[in-house]
């Protein structure tokens, strides 16, 4: 092997690169404002070569920005030979990552385009929107723009209709407009819960997508209408249990707290569908293992679905040790602690053989 020196270039040749590299920037300057006045012109192939170099390039992103305005005049002008589908492939490119850009293209007026290409019947290009209106949505000055844009009605319709990744990408949008609290109504009017219920059900517990899907569910199920919609669908609460069970530790999180949110509206209402669906052996577990958010949530839970005829406002700080020995404290005789732990096992022992009698239900919905 050839030592490192003799492989090296001299420090002659090392300093003509440095000239040669400083003669080429104005150069490569050129070239992208050359590359922006075809776009102007409504070159399609130049959109296509801004989608190229921005595809994973931060700097490009930036010296493109001028870009912006005659790409969503190309958007907008419905031009054959695919000069849409090129610009709006483009304009998703230079928004990833580029909050300057995102505010940008909307001001250009990119969002009445976008939201007919969400509406359009061909199915690759209804994607590409809604990845459009994704990046777009997590600009916290465009959320409100898109919002009163019409934009949830049709990203609900996307989520019932659309293609497997318009789908996921439609529930992550919804997901960061309803961060907008006024949009949770919104978003419930347009009947999104069996939507979100499939989606958890046919996708990976452990997803980026279910993680999104089961924190919008906990946001919309803190209204009255978001839980009956879900008690109302078959194996609803199942569906929420399963990804509790098995999910990432951020999809357990909202899980737990989605069911969390129901029993505290209202517990003599969904203290028994949650329970018989066999939820404590998972509660068990997230007051071990869970974030530090499931935790609080799991022993907030189990200690809703005892039964106690005491408010919680009585008991003591929320522990498994103290939600067995308040109930343990119903029982005469001494040994109250030993029968507080034969108590939690004996639950436990209910709950997993209510488990294993769901599996054959969950079978029925895979």
């Amino acid at each position: 092997m050839e030592s490192p020196e003799l492989m090296s270039p001299s420090s002659s040749s090392s300093g003509d690169r440095q000239k040669h590299g400083a003669a080429e920037r104005p150069s490569e300057t050129a070239a992208l404002r050359a590359l922006v006045d075809r776009v102007r012109g409504g070159e399609v192939e130049a959109a296509r070569e801004v989608r190229r170099l921005t595809r994973a390039s931060a700097r490009h992103r930036r010296k493109l920005a001028a870009a912006v305005e005659p790409l969503v005049a190309m958007l907008r002008s419905g031009a054959p030979d695919g000069a849409g589908e090129a610009a709006l492939l483009a304009l998703l490119n230079l928004a990833v990552r580029d909050e300057r850009n995102k505010i940008k293209i909307l001001d250009a007026g990119a969002l009445e385009p976008l939201l007919g290409y969400l509406q359009s019947s061909d199915l690759n290009l209804q994607e590409y929107a809604t990845a459009a209106i994704l990046t777009l949505s997590a600009s916290s000055t465009n959320k409100p723009i898109i919002s009163a844009s019409g934009a949830i009605p049709i990203l609900v319709k996307v989520l019932k209709e659309g293609n497997p990744q318009a789908k996921n990408d439609a529930v992550l949008a919804l997901y960061n407009l309803s961060t907008i609290a006024d949009n949770l109504q919104t978003i419930l009017s347009v009947q999104p819960i069996p939507p979100l219920l499939e989606l958890l059900r046919c996708g990976k517990r452990s997803s980026k997508t279910t993680d999104k899907c089961c924190a919008l569910l906990e946001s919309l199920l803190a209204f009255d209408h978001g839980r009956v919609a879900l008690t109302s669908e078959e194996g609803g609460v199942l569906t929420i249990v399963e990804v509790l069970e098995e999910g990432s530790l951020q999809g357990r999180e909202h899980a737990v707290g989605a069911l969390l949110t129901m029993c505290e509206s209202d517990r003599s209402k969904y203290r028994d569908p949650i329970l018989n669906e066999g939820v404590i052996p998972g509660l068990l577990e997230l007051t071990a293992h869970g974030t530090p958010k499931s935790r609080v949530k799991a022993h907030a839970l189990l200690d809703l679905l005892r039964n106690s005829p005491y408010s919680r406002s009585k008991l003591q700080p929320n522990t498994l040790e103290n939600i067995v020995s308040n109930i343990a404290s119903q029982i005469d005789g001494e040994d109250r602690g030993g029968k507080a732990k034969k108590m939690l096992a004996e639950m436990v022992k209910v709950s997993m053989e209510q488990s294993l009698r769901h599996l054959q239900r969950r079978a029925s919905f895979a």
